[in-house]
């Protein structure tokens, strides 16, 4: 605290200020010493805090993002947003804010949470208006009363208040009847938004906010797609975020698949950590990596199961609990979806992965490869053969490509085309694995060459050598079919000796076939 100070002359030098048992928010005048009390000063905020017209920014630079649009995945070499989907009301709306440039007014656009309603109000904006339009966002709860004053001197400037979340902005200090009825004469239009609860707990009444409201009929924007506007959706197949929108949005919408899916794959991301939900996070990277092999839903027991193909991750994870894993993934974010959701109408109960982290993972170049080994898995457990084609197709998309890198590409390619039927295909993988030195698939490339003794013996041989005893009992069963067929030609020639070692041999090749694997 600083005290009175004393110049040699013995006058006063200066004065301080003492505070004693108090404290003051507010400039204080330079004197003694105060004592006791809290005082508190505050001014009314001056309307001139509004930024002047020329500092707007113009629509054709505005950030939307910046000013509401809820952001979509964003890759290296993508645009901050997709390309805009025209909605149903597209029409009605442009209509009303051409009106309201003309002649001033307020046009609302409504709808459920995450329908999309702040990307068709800009799309609106950005259609009707050229891109020199001065835009005016203001922060929620910003006095707007001396706008009307600022807007008398934008000479020939075209303006537009932007209102994300009208109910934000309604109040004593923010669009009122009377501003309202100010920017009307100033023919200045009014873009807002707002959820439909909001809009109905302030449409009606008698408060200044429900007359603001009433005087402007909403733009009412439908959660659910129309099949036009899935339409539409579907013909922007060369975007890559609306084509997985498209094949991927399930049982929700466009929007709520596009906005939830970003924020979803953050918090994914982030719950690896140790002191967060490391095996919550892994059992998602097992769903989105079933995903990404063409599973579209499985069982708890086989999230369960899926974890060892991930030995160091589950390693980390021994803190967490599955239980506490599976309900922290599956708990609903943004009244939207968890990052697992349960399978209606499915028994035993299954989960599926939110499409968008697929194909979010899918689409990002440092997106860790699916093991291998979960090719293999996923085809086991894919609940019916409508998805195991699905696996087939999608190993054969990833996998090919690759076949040269590791014998055990062609292996698993060989084994899924051999259950699935396609015997010639399964073949041609097994050839290669075996002639890439893959012993199993020497076994089988060997067991289905059976009628072609000699190419099998070759690899039957190359199997058995490596220690695959099925190949060994498969080869010496064909050599003992091959030497009883020569036996016997010679004892029909009349020779003894051939003759007499065919019974203790027929009673080796008329044992049936053994096909175990072991």
């Amino acid at each position: 605290m600083a005290e009175d100070r004393e110049a040699p002359d013995g006058t006063v030098a200066g004065v301080g200020n003492s505070v004693s048992g108090g404290a003051f928010h507010a400039p204080v005048v330079q004197t003694g010493t105060f004592s006791g009390g809290v005082h508190t000063y505050y001014g009314p905020p001056a309307h001139s805090s509004l930024p002047p017209v020329p500092e707007w920014p113009q629509l054709g630079t505005a950030e939307p993002i910046a000013l509401g649009v809820r952001r979509t995945r964003r890759l290296p070499g993508e645009s901050p947003l997709p390309p805009y989907v025209e909605r149903d009301c597209d029409r009605a709306l442009g209509s009303r804010v051409r009106e309201a440039v003309s002649s001033g007014g307020l046009v609302v656009v409504t709808g459920a949470p995450l329908s999309g309603k702040t990307r068709t109000a800009w799309a609106a904006l950005f259609s009707n208006l050229s891109g020199t339009t001065r835009i005016f966002a203001p922060s929620p709860g910003a006095d707007l009363r001396g706008l009307p004053a600022l807007l008398r001197e934008r000479g020939e400037q075209v303006c537009v208040l932007w209102l994300d979340d009208l109910e934000g902005h309604l109040g004593e200090h923010g669009l009122t009847t009377a501003v309202l009825a100010e920017l009307v004469r100033l023919r200045v239009p009014v873009l807002a938004t707002m959820d439909d609860g909001a809009y109905d707990a302030r449409r009606f009444g008698t408060a200044d906010r429900a007359r603001v409201l009433s005087g402007a009929e909403p733009v009412e924007l439908q959660r659910e797609w129309s099949e036009s506007e899935l339409e539409r959706l579907a013909a922007s197949d060369q975007e890559p975020r609306l084509r997985a929108a498209a094949a991927r949005h399930g049982v929700h919408t466009v929007p709520e698949y596009l906005a939830v899916g970003p924020e979803l794959l953050e918090e994914w991301r982030r719950a690896r950590r140790p002191d967060a939900h490391p095996r919550g996070h892994l059992l998602v990277r097992a769903a989105i990596d079933l995903g990404r092999c063409g599973v579209s839903r499985i069982s708890a027991r086989a999230l369960l199961k899926a974890q060892e193909l991930y030995p160091e991750e589950a390693a980390a994870a021994e803190a967490e609990s599955f239980e506490d894993a599976l309900a922290w993934a599956a708990d609903i974010r943004h009244g939207v979806t968890g990052l697992l959701s349960p399978v209606p109408g499915v028994r035993p109960a299954a989960w599926s992965v939110f499409g968008s982290l697929v194909a979010d993972v899918e689409g990002r170049p440092d997106a860790p490869p699916v093991p291998t080994g979960m090719w293999r898995f996923a085809f086991v457990v894919a609940p019916d053969k409508g998805e195991r084609w699905a696996v087939r197709w999608r190993a054969h998309e990833e996998l090919v490509p690759l076949a040269d890198t590791d014998p055990e590409i062609p292996a698993l390619l060989g084994h899924i085309n051999a259950v699935m039927g396609d015997v010639e295909t399964a073949m041609h993988w097994f050839r290669r694995a075996a002639d890439a030195g893959h012993a199993e698939s020497a076994a089988d490339i060997g067991q289905l060459l059976m009628g072609r003794d000699a190419e099998a013996i070759r690899y039957l041989e190359q199997a058995a050598e490596a220690g695959v005893v099925r190949a060994q009992y498969q080869l010496g069963m064909l050599l003992a079919g091959r030497a009883q067929s020569w036996l016997t030609r010679a004892a029909e020639a009349g020779h003894t000796t051939a003759g007499q070692a065919l019974p203790a041999l027929r009673t080796v090749t008329d044992t049936p076939p053994d096909n175990v694997k072991a």
